[in-house]
């Protein structure tokens, strides 16, 4: 099975197009792999952070989806509501 998804993504990121939209994507999912990653270390379930923010699942399921950017002000009530603080870096581009 993971042998066929690698081979379906090398075959779609071999179209310049898809690469490209793919590539402007990254920060978006990289911020999701985050939430996910403060979420499961916290030990909590979407349900339990939604009811922390004050909000519902599905929103928090869209967070995690890596579809959205979300603001700064979420991105905070996120951490606060897993015990994680958040920490903006800018990084020098390799060049």
């Amino acid at each position: 099975m993971m042998t066929d998804l690698s081979k379906l993504k090398a075959r779609l990121l071999a179209d310049p197009e898809t690469r490209a939209e793919y590539e402007a994507q990254a920060p978006e999912f990289a911020i999701a792999r985050e939430l996910i990653a403060a979420r499961v270390r916290a030990g909590l379930t979407q349900d339990e952070i939604a009811r922390r923010m004050h909000t519902t699942q599905s929103t928090i399921a869209r967070l995690e989806s890596g579809r959205t950017m979300p603001s700064m002000r979420t991105l905070t009530r996120y951490a606060e509501a897993t015990g994680s603080r958040t920490v903006i870096r800018l990084e020098a581009e390799m060049a």
